[in-house]
Order: structure tokens, then C-alpha cells, then sequence
């Protein structure tokens, strides 16, 4: 199993990311040429060598070059930890004056043509701050218009590290606890603690520490790539480190100012006898007073959510009465949303959590030729070796309703094909 492991001693901002990923092996000119699909300017990215504490890595600076308006950040709602006010010099007064909301940005991501995977990672890191940031103040998402998810600089810190992970190809993202800082910054807003509360809000159920140096260490774009994208938090990696990467912050602080990444094989868990073994969440609640018809709908979000699996079993409880228990097994990395999906969209007031084991087979999806065209095949492997394989169920649909046929000729005619 192929690993990427953030190291985050020092926090993580979104320069540090990019910074970080490029000099673990992205191509600087893919990620450039990825960017200019989204088709906005006013900004160059400027990447460099620079060293901390005798530590030499990567350096990205985000500059905004056109329609930088000094003074109109009234409608910035957070410039006291947008990653660019506290790491990067180079513009830390060039705010870009277009304040967008969360739909604006939806806009420019869904109409480029950037691939789905990088689309889908990006909005869940934008609605993941937009969320945030409309709690702290008391708003809701689309009342608020708030700079930092609007900010050119923004933009290219989240979409990029979405093009990042794309290119990357790994079958799993982990990080170690995250370290937020201390102290105390001021800002628009009067004095604020650090962590900043939108911060705290979107790594909410993920481990944190906090104090060893009194800066800002991790912002809200940093705090939204993890809260994202990572499907474990483990400081006991159990892995094979293959490369590491340095992403160097802009500030000088008394510990390293560093994002380190790994790249390796392996992961959080153990392979025992030929296969991949790891720990996950069980999350479950009993549910006797809702409408049935919106099992659906909760079970699709919750899948999109990043649930490894959801389902439902029938169950009697107290006078008789029948219910359903609803089950979840997903990353702990992806506790958090999971359990906010749980409340908002079912009729339950409590749910129940234990750690659990998992054994897997290694997987790979491979799109394979058919009588019926190109097909997506799942394959199970065990010691190294393909031991079952199956088509893609929605393929299989799609092409029965095409074809006018049964999905078990379909599935029967694929497997004579790919066999």
C-alpha cells in the first residue's frame, strides 16, 4: 500500500503543503499547467530553495502580481491566519479584491477542466472553511463573503494541494498530530487566540497539541487540507519511508518552521499472511421514528463522505417496537463529518463508537476491454497475486439499460471477456 504521511511538528499552512509535496516529487510544471485550467490570474508562483535551522528544502510564495487593492479587506474574515499574513512577506497587504463566496468558487472549480478527483477534493476543502468560518461568526455559508476562501492565494493553496494529491497516486494519506501554536494575534477583529477558532473548528475529532512556540503554526487552509484528505492520524507510522520532502514556512521560529512528508509503503497497519490489516471506526445508532425513504439519502452522503461502508439492519427494541440499526465503518480520520452527517440527516439523538479491526485484500481498480467497450474491473490480490475480480456495478447497470439486457448476462458475458 503506497503512504503519504504529513509530519506536522510545526503545523502546516497551504504554501507549506505545495512547498512540501513539489520538493517530495511533483512536477512543478504540471502543477502550473493543472492551475491554469481553473482560468484565474493575478498571481505567480515563485518556488524556491531556502533553509531552517540548517534544514534545506522547497519555498512557495504565492504572489499576487495584478488587481491587488491595499485596504479592501473589510469583507476579509479571516486575514489574522490566512497562510499568506503569517507566512508570506511577499504580499501580505495585496488582498485580491473580489470577496467570493462558496458558490462562486464552486463555479470556477465544476466549469474548468480539471479531472473529478481534483474537483472533488477542492470543494471539500473549501465548504470545510466555509462551514467553519460561518459558525465562528455566526452566518451561514451563503450569507457569508469572506476573503480567505475567496483570495486568489487561497484558491491556487487548495486547489493545488488537490492537483498534488492527484498526482501523487497513493492509496492512502496519514498524518501525526497536529501542532497549532500559541499566543495571541490582532486582527481585524480586535485580539484573537491562537488557534484561530475557525482552525479549531475544522479539526474538530482530529488529534491536536498546541503552545510549543507562541505563532500561528497551522492556519485554516492547512487545517482543511488534513481535515480532508487524510484517512488516518497516527504518530506510530508503521511504514517504509521511500522519500521525504521539506516544505520550508516563511517565518523564522524557534523550532524548525518545516513541513516534512513521507512517502513510503505499507501504512498504518500490519500485513499478516499475504494480507493488509488495519484499525477502523465502527460508528452505529438505532433509528424506530423515521421515514424509511430517507434511508437513501443518508446512506449516499454518507458514502460520499468517505465511509468505507453503510448498512442497515432490522432490529426490535423495547414493547416490541421494530428499528433499524444503522452501521458505518470508516478511517478515524473521518470521524468528524461522519458523525455530523448522522445528526443532521437521521431522527437519532445518540450513536455509539467502537475501534474495530480490518483485514483487506490489496485492491486495484484497472479499466479493462469488453464486447461492451471499456469496463472498470476491481481486483483482489493476495501475496502479490490476483485471487478474485469483479466488474464495476454501475458500469454493469449502465450497460444492461444500453443493451436492453439482464445485469447477470452483463456481468457473466465481462467475466468470459477478462478471464
Amino acid at each position: 500500500m503506497h503512504v503519504l504521511y504529513y509530519d506536522c511538528f510545526s503545523g502546516i499552512s497551504g504554501d507549506m503543503n505545495l512547498a512540501a509535496l513539489i520538493d517530495l516529487g511533483v512536477d512543478e510544471h504540471y502543477l502550473r499547467r493543472e492551475l491554469e485550467k481553473l482560468n484565474v490570474s493575478g498571481y505567480e508562483i515563485r518556488i524556491s530553495r531556502d533553509v531552517r535551522h540548517a534544514i534545506t528544502g522547497t519555498r512557495v510564495d504565492v504572489v499576487l502580481v495584478s488587481g491587488h487593492h491595499p485596504g479592501h479587506d473589510h469583507h476579509h474574515e479571516h486575514n489574522h491566519n490566512n497562510s499568506h499574513h503569517q507566512h508570506n512577506h511577499d504580499h501580505s497587504h495585496a488582498h485580491d479584491h473580489v470577496h467570493r463566496n462558496l458558490e462562486d468558487i464552486r463555479k470556477i472549480v465544476e466549469g474548468s477542466d480539471l479531472n473529478d478527483n481534483i474537483k472533488e477534493r477542492s470543494m471539500k476543502m473549501f465548504r470545510l472553511i466555509a462551514e467553519a468560518e460561518a459558525k465562528v461568526h455566526g452566518t451561514t455559508v451563503d450569507k457569508i463573503h469572506f476573503h480567505e476562501v475567496g483570495a486568489v492565494d487561497s484558491i491556487v493553496d487548495i486547489v493545488g494541494a488537490a492537483i498534488c494529491l492527484d498526482y501523487l497516486k497513493v492509496n492512502k494519506v496519514m498524518a501525526s498530530t497536529v501542532e497549532l501554536g500559541g499566543g495571541f494575534v490582532k486582527c481585524a477583529h480586535g485580539t484573537m487566540p491562537i488557534p484561530a477558532p475557525a482552525t479549531l473548528e475544522i479539526l474538530k475529532g482530529i488529534p491536536v497539541r498546541r503552545g510549543t512556540v507562541d505563532k500561528e503554526t497551522t492556519t485554516p487552509t492547512g487545517a482543511a487540507i488534513l481535515a480532508a484528505n487524510v484517512d488516518a492520524f497516527d504518530d506510530q507510522n508503521n511504514m517504509t519511508v521511500e522519500k521525504t520532502g521539506y516544505g520550508i514556512g516563511h517565518r523564522h521560529l524557534e523550532i524548525p518552521n518545516i513541513l516534512r512528508v513521507y512517502l513510503g509503503t505499507a501504512g498504518e497497519g500490519h500485513k499478516a499472511e499475504g494480507f493488509q490489516t488495519h484499525q477502523a471506526l465502527e460508528i452505529s445508532c438505532n433509528i424506530d421514528d423515521m421515514n424509511p425513504e430517507y434511508y437513501e439519502d443518508i446512506i449516499d452522503r454518507l458514502l460520499e463522505a468517505g465511509a468505507d461502508e453503510v448498512y442497515i439492519t432490522p432490529v426490535m427494541m423495547k414493547k416490541t417496537r421494530p428499528a433499524s440499526l444503522l452501521t458505518i465503518l470508516c478511517s478515524p480520520g473521518r470521524e468528524q463529518e461522519i458523525t455530523r452527517l448522522i445528526f443532521q440527516h437521521t431522527s437519532t439523538l445518540g450513536l455509539r463508537r467502537k475501534q474495530v479491526e480490518k483485514s483487506e485484500l490489496e485492491r486495484k481498480m484497472e479499466k479493462r476491454n469488453t464486447r461492451f467497450g471499456v469496463v472498470g474491473i476491481k481486483t483482489g490480490y493476495l501475496d502479490g497475486k490476483p485471487l478474485k475480480n469483479k466488474p464495476e456495478y454501475e458500469d454493469c447497470k449502465r450497460i444492461a439499460r444500453e443493451k436492453g439486457l439482464s445485469l447477470q448476462e452483463v456481468v457473466r458475458s465481462i467475466m468470459e471477456d477478462i478471464i
